[in-house]
């Protein structure tokens, strides 16, 4: 490529702080061909459908990098369960898998670097107890962790020791106030009783 792409580049790095979109590369006056380059240069990652990571931009991914890249991708997905949980701070071990809810009626695909599960909430209980998480890089749909452990008790009818639910209850019991917020998604998910 001729350094002129590259010193468009270096002007991005600049403006840009780490995810950039297909549609602001072509704005900049990139092609697809020059994006597909850089792509085999390691000048840009691509995170999924029409988002880039630009990785010589001097910034690095955050610990919670996957919630941003799944909501690029489906900016109504919110992070659920498990990965709720975690990423608040409740569990002490990243699960392997991301867990991400979007409503029953959402059919965009999903296509990612890393494993997701998809859970279907129906639109009355969709909305409950989201919040917007913004970083630096980027920003991100996810449940409350007590709406979460509800979800986890309420779809999880397989593993009823989970491990996991067991460590994140005794994380919430131990604070009284998490814990009534709990009690309170229970009754209006109509949860007879917590393990």
């Amino acid at each position: 490529m001729r350094s002129i792409t590259y010193n468009k580049l270096d002007n991005l790095y600049k403006k840009t702080k780490g995810y950039i979109s297909t549609q602001t590369l072509l704005e900049e006056g990139f092609t697809n061909r020059q994006i597909a380059l850089l792509i085999d240069e390691n000048y840009l990652e691509k995170v999924c459908h029409g988002y880039y990571w630009l990785l010589r931009s001097g910034y690095h991914k955050p610990n919670d990098y996957k919630c941003i890249e799944v909501c690029l991708s489906n900016p109504r997905a919110v992070i659920s369960m498990e990965s709720a949980c975690y990423y608040q701070g409740v569990g002490k071990t990243e699960p392997e898998i991301l867990t991400v809810a979007t409503e029953r009626t959402d059919r965009s695909t999903m296509k990612m670097n890393f494993p997701i599960k998809r859970h279907y909430f129906s639109g009355n209980y969709f909305n409950i107890g989201i919040k917007r998480v913004q970083r630096e890089v980027g920003s991100y749909r996810i449940y409350a962790k007590e709406r979460s452990i509800c979800d986890m008790i309420r779809l999880d009818t397989e593993d009823s020791d989970n491990p996991f639910v067991v460590e994140v209850l005794d994380s919430i019991k131990q604070k009284e106030e998490q814990y009534k917020r709990m009690l309170k998604y229970a009754e209006l998910f109509k949860l007879k009783s917590l393990p």
